[in-house]
């Protein structure tokens, strides 16, 4: 009995000491936003939020959240219909070679995002494509577009195919089995994956930077200013909003896909 109580406390504390490891420093980065020294030292001399204002009033920030917001939501909508399309394809089509082309939708995800960039950067030279918000928009969307078809994926394996037999024993065409069965099953997980694909590409840098030319993007912006050693006030404010842009749809979607689909299935009519 002994043994086992310590054993649980240690491993507790293991498990404390590995969390505040990990969000130590996201912490330490609000604080710094609160900070009335544009110097990062500790402790901070005082609390201010004139870092905020300054900030927002800044063209610069705003462009580039305003490119962000763009880039992600049209990033987002492309993921949601190929990603839902693809696994749909590969769910319920039975093909030689389907377990390898199923692994090629979930690589860009598994790649670093620098070898993406390089790639898409190459393939938009030699196409004479110009760098642009659209080149962007088809950097973030290779990777958003797997955590979408990797939640629509994972639904549709879980439902009851049953209910679509059934569905159609009825007389449903294939229009009123998608709207009536399928798309209540696995509605939370488009959204959860909506939200995930948006989070990921809100919070993305290395794509966007082999892909936006001279338009810059707030991690880009982030990385400049850094890299410039100015305006570190406003950079701290900046990550912490993208942070929590980042953290806030990640949770939803935690919420989400930890619910079952069945239930929503409307009743019969």
């Amino acid at each position: 009995m002994i043994a086992g109580f310590w054993t649980r406390v240690a491993l507790r504390a293991w498990a404390a000491l590995i969390l505040l490891f990990l969000f130590f420093p996201i912490l330490l980065i609000f604080f710094y936003a609160f900070n009335t020294s544009n110097i990062e030292s500790w402790p901070i001399p005082g609390l201010t939020t004139r870092w905020f204002g300054s900030t927002w009033n800044d063209p610069d920030v705003r462009a580039a959240l305003l490119l962000s917001v763009q880039a992600g939501l049209a990033a987002t909508a492309v993921a949601l219909v190929l990603g839902s399309c693809a696994a749909f394809a590969i769910h319920r089509a039975s093909f030689f070679g389907r377990d390898a082309v199923s692994l090629l939708f979930v690589l860009p995800l598994a790649l670093p995002g620098i070898i993406t960039g390089i790639a898409l950067n190459a393939f938009f030279s030699f196409g004479g494509v110009t760098l642009s918000i659209w080149t962007v928009i088809a950097g973030h969307a290779t990777f958003c577009m797997v955590v979408v078809y990797n939640n629509v994926l994972a639904r549709l394996r879980r439902t009851q195919g049953s209910l679509i037999e059934a569905a159609m024993d009825l007389g449903a065409n294939g229009f009123q089995v998608f709207r009536d069965v399928t798309l209540p099953l696995i509605s939370t997980a488009v959204v959860a994956g909506a939200m995930l694909a948006f989070a990921l590409s809100f919070d993305e840098v290395i794509v966007t930077t082999f892909t936006a030319g001279s338009q810059s993007t707030l991690p880009i912006w982030i990385f400049g200013q850094i890299r410039h050693g100015i305006l570190l006030p406003e950079v701290n404010v900046v990550v912490s909003f993208v942070i929590l842009v980042t953290i806030i749809p990640v949770v939803i979607a935690a919420r989400l896909t930890g619910g079952g689909g069945t239930a929503r299935v409307p009743a019969a009519r």
